[in-house]
């Protein structure tokens, strides 16, 4: 049933996918900069969930014929390699669900900004600072992966190495954690 409602939802989503597409390659949208610009954004943000729904209809096509494959051959190894086959590709369904369930999530408009971050070491004296610290690297290491760019603000050491305080910019593109 939830398979069901997936492949509805997506449907709706194929078709604005294609007509966002068909837009984009209209006059008028052309020579209309910001409407071309928010419906080039909104086809790029399809792009990844037609991807994962094509992925999915391809996965439930293949159960499907693997069943037939089942219900149809006589050939005992034939029927082995066809059922193992099977349940490989039914294991991968609520993986894939949850990927789409994820895409189909609106996107925050507040994500496209650049953030602040702020860490103060609290109560707690030197180890406190030498935690704020930990924080910092492992905050910076987590952006370096990502892409993206850390700037440090302002900042206070403590006594014992770490930070009482250190306030870092962060900007990049894609904030989805």
């Amino acid at each position: 049933m939830a398979s069901n409602m997936i492949l509805e939802r997506l449907e709706g989503v194929k078709q604005r996918f294609v007509e966002v597409g068909l837009l984009l390659t209209d006059q008028e949208v052309l020579s209309d900069m910001e409407r071309f610009i928010g419906l080039n954004k909104e086809y790029k943000s399809l792009r990844p969930i037609i991807e994962a729904y094509e992925k999915y209809k391809l996965t439930l096509s293949n159960i499907s014929s693997t069943k037939e494959l089942l219900a149809t051959e006589k050939d005992e190894e034939m029927r082995e390699m066809a059922k193992s086959e099977l349940e490989k590709l039914i294991a991968q369904l609520p993986e894939m669900e949850e990927e789409i369930k994820l895409l189909l999530i609106p996107a925050d408009p507040e994500d496209e900004k650049d953030a602040v971050i702020e860490i103060r070491a609290g109560t707690g004296g030197d180890e406190a600072s030498i935690f704020a610290g930990d924080l910092f690297r492992m905050y910076t290491k987590f952006f370096e992966i990502k892409g993206w760019k850390a700037e440090i603000n302002r900042y206070s050491e403590g006594t014992a190495g770490g930070y009482k305080e250190i306030v870092m910019g962060v900007s990049g593109k894609e904030y989805m954690v």
